[in-house]
């Protein structure tokens, strides 16, 4: 019986041991980082992880030698940003379906004026439209759904209107919208001129209808931030373009090239041409190739 207890003592420890090392197989999962005490961090928004991780590769390096199109995580900022060739020649494009294609009418008349044209947005979006891919305009910029350039562009152009008129969106929500994105292009680049573009609508008087409206509601809007406006709101009408809508909405390209040309006089009378024209300006609208719709 006493060779029994001691072995009962000596195996009983050896057991519990054997229990502990089998527990500690699976490492605790490892707390959850926080931003405020008791509070998890959020989940990263949509578009964002794969830009960071593309600029954690870029974030040692500085700026100057990074390649073309490189995501940048500027530490002045903290956001991640794009290496483009010729900040200092950039006009940034905000904008939905009438200024996404390579050779829309808003893209032209940037080039027009002397601008490398980078393009932030995407079709089907607006102030307050979304389009299910990424979000409206302020709330897709705040998400890092697309980034906006490094450095300091002169010119930044906010183009649309046209998709928060078909989807219903209020007059409240347009403008709180668009003043947020005026505000946060602002802060962001403070040295650039700020342009906005309205809705392109035939007219009050020729069915502009909603589109007319929030045409003249972002005037008031831009009017109010002491930013340049170009109505839009009756060109259709009052260019003879109605008959260049491929699908009631969107130009053609031959719609594309007619527009661009009244855009570019617009801009240029508004002063934002980076050179003179000295007749130019529709030499180079001229070499646009008509792509198929």
């Amino acid at each position: 019986m006493r060779k029994a207890s001691a072995l009962s003592r000596l195996v009983a420890p050896l057991i519990a041991v054997g229990v502990l090392s089998v527990g500690c197989g699976q490492a605790a999962p490892s707390p959850q980082p926080s931003t405020t005490a008791g509070q998890p961090a959020p989940a990263a928004a949509p578009g964002e992880a794969a830009a960071a991780s593309k600029s954690k590769k870029a974030v040692q390096q500085a700026p100057v030698n990074l390649p073309v199109g490189t995501v940048y995580r500027n530490p002045a900022t903290g956001r991640d940003e794009v290496i483009v060739g010729d900040v200092r020649h950039t006009a940034v494009l905000i904008g939905d379906s009438q200024s996404q294609p390579s050779n829309s009418w808003p893209r032209q008349a940037l080039k027009a004026c002397g601008y490398e044209v980078y393009f932030a947005g995407m079709g089907g979006t607006g102030f307050v439209a979304s389009n299910g891919k990424t979000g409206n305009y302020i709330d897709a910029l705040q998400r890092g759904d697309w980034l906006l350039p490094y450095g300091a562009p002169p010119l930044i152009v906010i183009q649309g209107g046209g998709n928060d008129a078909a989807h219903g969106a209020t007059d409240a929500q347009i403008v709180a919208n668009a003043e947020r994105l005026i505000t946060a292009i602002k802060a962001r680049y403070p040295g650039a001129k700020i342009a906005m573009i309205g809705t392109l609508a035939r007219g009050a008087n020729y069915g502009g209808g909603r589109r007319t409206q929030v045409d003249t509601l972002l005037g008031h809007v831009a009017e109010r931030a002491g930013l340049a406006f170009i109505s839009v709101g009756d060109w259709l009408s009052k260019y003879n373009a109605v008959q260049d809508l491929v699908d009631g909405t969107h130009m053609t390209q031959t719609g594309h090239n007619k527009l661009a040309v009244v855009l570019t006089k617009e801009l240029t009378a508004a002063g934002f041409t980076l050179q003179p024209a000295n007749g130019r300006v529709s030499d180079t609208l001229g070499l646009v190739t008509p792509a198929a719709q």
